[in-house]
């Protein structure tokens, strides 16, 4: 694993200061979820899927699509979550993510956990970033701030406009400025992070998409409504829900 980074963001006041259920790097390398070739051959159903409208963003796939709902409950998956979260477990949110060659696309600094909907408690809430094509510094794999989840929650802003059908995404600063480390991914593995973890990801300049899914995993008692929503909870395991 990573050791901390010096450029962490600075700690805000009211910050729980503490290395979470990560140690203090604050994420960890998630190992064949499931074989490199059964993940690039649903990549390719994704492709064809979405090529036509080059769609870059799909919100929560696991409430409707039959992939997405036995992605979320890969056994290797919910063992790794259920071993730092407990054993009852649910997915809050999934985003699937595809950066088609040579557009634009860049995500930017940002932590998962909060929004103005709500704010996941990080000790009983973990973030999967599994990889279905292989996600390197040439196709845009992720960069994170090591160290950075002992900040807390940072205040953060919706971007500026740029007309992506993606919409504007959530972003917060980093201070000092930094480049952050990248985490290259193979298809089949994946990355688990704390959810104050500091990270983004860039544009791809490869050949072929890059795309990944990012799941938003809870425990019973993990999420502080910020709004008065009530969240719609996809349980995988235990009770409490």
């Amino acid at each position: 694993m990573p050791e901390p980074s010096p450029t962490a963001p600075a700690r805000s006041v009211n910050a729980v200061v503490d290395d979470g259920l990560l140690g203090p790097a604050g994420y960890g390398q998630l190992h064949r979820w499931t074989a490199p070739a059964t993940a690039r051959a649903r990549a390719a159903e994704l492709v064809a899927a979405h090529r036509g409208a080059l769609r870059e963003v799909v919100r929560n796939p696991h409430a409707e699509e039959d992939w997405a709902q036995a992605l979320v409950r890969v056994p290797r998956l919910v063992n790794e979550v259920q071993r730092l979260i407990g054993a009852s477990i649910a997915v809050e949110n999934t985003f699937l993510v595809v950066k088609w060659p040579g557009r634009d696309f860049e995500v930017p600094w940002h932590q998962d956990g909060i929004n103005d909907r709500l704010e996941l408690d990080p000790l009983r809430a973990v973030t999967a970033w599994v990889a279905l094509t292989d996600a390197d510094l040439t196709t845009g794999c992720l960069h994170v701030v090591p160290g950075s989840q002992q900040g807390g929650y940072l205040p953060y802003e919706r971007e500026f406009a740029t007309g992506a059908a993606r919409g504007r995404a959530l972003g917060t600063r980093v201070s000092p400025p930094t480049r952050g480390v990248p985490v290259p991914v193979a298809a089949g593995s994946g990355v688990l992070m704390d959810t104050r973890l500091v990270h983004r990801s860039h544009s791809n300049q490869g050949d072929g998409a890059r795309i990944g899914l990012n799941i938003r995993y809870v425990a019973p008692g993990g999420i502080r409504r910020r709004d008065g929503s009530n969240p719609s909870l996809h349980p995988i395991s235990g009770s409490g829900w």
